[in-house]
């Protein structure tokens, strides 16, 4: 619903004070022919330069790394004593029971959640570090996709993938058109600008829920919440393929949440496995092929 996406959704967090021009206005659509890179047409001020932080001893830059890290809600602990790097440019697949903290991982990547030890670093920042105005920064260099989509229901397909524009830049409704558009181009979608979700296939939302995602810039790291939950076979795989190649082209990190293994397999370069709040396996696919352990081995045979 739109008000449990307003709770999660936190780098839109002014959304709850937003103009009416965001949900009233009417688009007057366009054609444009900008077929170049997604992100192409962003001015210097729509970007930010985060630190990179090499790691010399593998020759590798560390993208996600969490450490020594507790999450949970209250004082229940979800998760405990994390420890897991994901290096730039990969995608790691999260897999784990439904329950066992998969997304609770992705909270505390957003800076939704706190931990109650350990700490959090993304392309070299300590998100439990950050103060309000410094989240809404690091945020914006990150896309989230979330279960099922959660599009807004009252707004268009091409209204749904500019909100973020709209909210937080001061973009004439022609180059942020353009923008949407160039992002519905590269999902597939653009025939559905003036549609509502309600119209859309579940793929379709999916897919969407993408182009939204990187509406703000070409993101340093992507975060899907089980993209694929109750579509078709086949539709999962157009998903997953679409997936690859966001990371592919863009060279982004991506983080996949999910219990479907097929999927994983599909898009993943590495893996971890959750159980009992503890990351008990991570590795590339051989090395969980190969894994004595008794759960990963029940995981892999259902």
């Amino acid at each position: 619903s739109e008000t449990s996406f307003l709770r999660i959704h936190s780098y839109i967090d002014r959304l709850l004070l937003r103009d009416e021009k965001c949900v009233g206005r009417l688009w007057r659509w366009k054609e444009h022919d900008q077929g170049r890179r997604i992100g192409g047409d962003l001015d210097s001020g729509g970007k930010f330069s985060p630190v990179k932080t090499p790691d010399q001893r593998l020759g590798i830059n560390r993208m996600i790394q969490f450490e020594g890290v507790s999450l949970g809600y209250g004082d229940r602990v979800v998760v405990s004593d994390i420890n897991m790097e994901v290096p730039d440019g990969k995608t790691m697949v999260i897999l784990g029971d439904s329950g066992s903290g998969k997304s609770t991982l992705l909270k505390g990547i957003l800076g939704i959640l706190q931990p109650f030890s350990g700490r959090i670093l993304v392309d070299g920042e300590d998100v439990g570090q950050l103060d309000e105005k410094e989240l809404l920064r690091y945020r914006q260099r990150i896309g989230m996709v979330f279960q099922e989509g959660a599009l807004f229901d009252s707004l268009t397909v091409g209204e749904n993938v500019g909100f973020w524009l709209w909210e937080h830049t001061d973009w004439s409704d022609e180059k942020i058109e353009e923008r949407v558009r160039t992002l519905l181009r590269f999902v597939s979608l653009e025939q559905v600008i003036d549609q509502r979700p309600d119209t859309l296939s579940g793929g379709m939302k999916r897919r969407v829920a993408i182009a939204r995602a990187m509406a703000p810039q070409d993101p340093k790291v992507m975060l899907y919440d089980e993209p694929t939950t109750g579509l078709d076979p086949f539709t999962s795989r157009s998903i997953c393929d679409l997936v690859r190649q966001v990371q592919s082209e863009f060279n982004v990190m991506s983080l996949v949440v999910t219990h479907d293994l097929h999927d994983a397999f599909r898009v993943g370069d590495l893996f971890s496995f959750i159980h009992d709040a503890k990351v008990i396996l991570t590795g590339d696919r051989e090395t969980i092929e190969q894994s004595t352990d008794p759960f990963v081995r029940t995981f892999l045979s259902t």
